[in-house]
């Protein structure tokens, strides 16, 4: 099985007929995506390589019965993007934009508190399920195998090797959710984690953590009293120097705080394997699976 997202997926993209927009849509589409609108305002009435465009999200939830949205909208009007998406009561908003003011996100979190709106990013490479054939975001789709392997991500290319490496070695995945690496974020680790434990199908879950922030102390110790499935870990960031900020947003060490080694140590404190390199991904993967989970 999969999590969040499943063949009755039905997706608007939200700036469709923009660079990235138009581009993505396309190889979602190829992939199995049923993407059934787009929303660009202005541009109602018209289509996209066959897809309705509409004004609003919610004549696409009226017309197409949308429930997914992924968002391709420039950073000053993704804010707006994504409240329009939960007006409009979609299941899930996977948010691709980066570069969202962080004061803008806490008006999001505002909003997305009960509402029945999930929201994935922004600042992220998506969600890929290889063996419902479905990805809403950017992710090679080559380098996916079907499997019982969940992924979760701050780091999106990091989600593409560590997968990559394990379809080499032959651990399909059930999902892969790149959740984003800004500091205002909407799904967590542990959100992910809850609904990996309750799938059936998933036997093992790689975690993939990078400096700045606590989210990975936070999550090591839910970890450690609640989690059924094995986890893997693998923080990223040992050298990287204080006050640097290392690609994304959220991912700078401040104050002394967030470092890799205080992650590492929080995770092993609760029991989790990290592993040191890449390679030892599947290493670590292997062990824990022999353990009889």
């Amino acid at each position: 099985m999969s999590i969040l997202i499943n063949q009755e997926t039905r997706v608007v993209v939200q700036g469709i007929t923009g660079a990235q927009g138009s581009f993505h849509a396309k190889l979602c589409r190829d992939y199995g995506t049923n993407i059934s609108a787009g929303v660009v305002p202005g541009k109602g009435n018209t289509d996209f390589e066959g897809i309705p465009v509409y004004n609003t999200v919610a004549e696409a939830v009226k017309e197409q019965r949308v429930n997914t949205s992924i968002i391709f909208v420039p950073a000053k009007f993704a804010a707006g993007a994504i409240v329009e998406a939960i007006e409009a009561k979609l299941e899930l908003v996977v948010c691709i934009t980066e570069g969202i003011p962080v004061h803008d996100m806490m008006k999001i979190k505002s909003c997305l508190r009960g509402s029945k709106t999930k929201l994935i990013g922004p600042n992220c490479p998506g969600i890929i399920s290889p063996k419902e054939k479905i990805k809403i975001g950017i992710m090679p789709a080559n380098i996916f195998r079907p499997g019982k392997i969940g992924i979760i991500s701050r780091s999106g290319t990091l989600t593409y090797e560590i997968a990559a490496r394990l379809s080499k070695k032959g651990f399909g995945q059930s999902t892969c959710v790149g959740i984003g690496g800004d500091p205002i974020v909407g799904m967590d680790f542990i959100d992910c984690l809850e609904l990996f434990d309750k799938d059936k199908e998933t036997k093992a879950v790689v975690m993939v953590g990078e400096i700045g922030g606590s989210a990975e102390e936070e999550t090591a110790k839910w970890i450690s009293t609640r989690l059924t499935h094995p986890v893997v870990a693998y923080i990223c960031g040992l050298s990287a120097p204080p006050e640097k900020r290392m690609g994304h947003a959220g991912a700078i060490i401040s104050d002394g705080k967030g470092t890799a080694k205080e992650k590492i140590e929080a995770l092993e404190s609760a029991g989790i394997p990290v592993a040191k390199t890449i390679d030892e991904v599947d290493k670590k993967l292997k062990q824990v699976l022999k353990r009889g989970y």
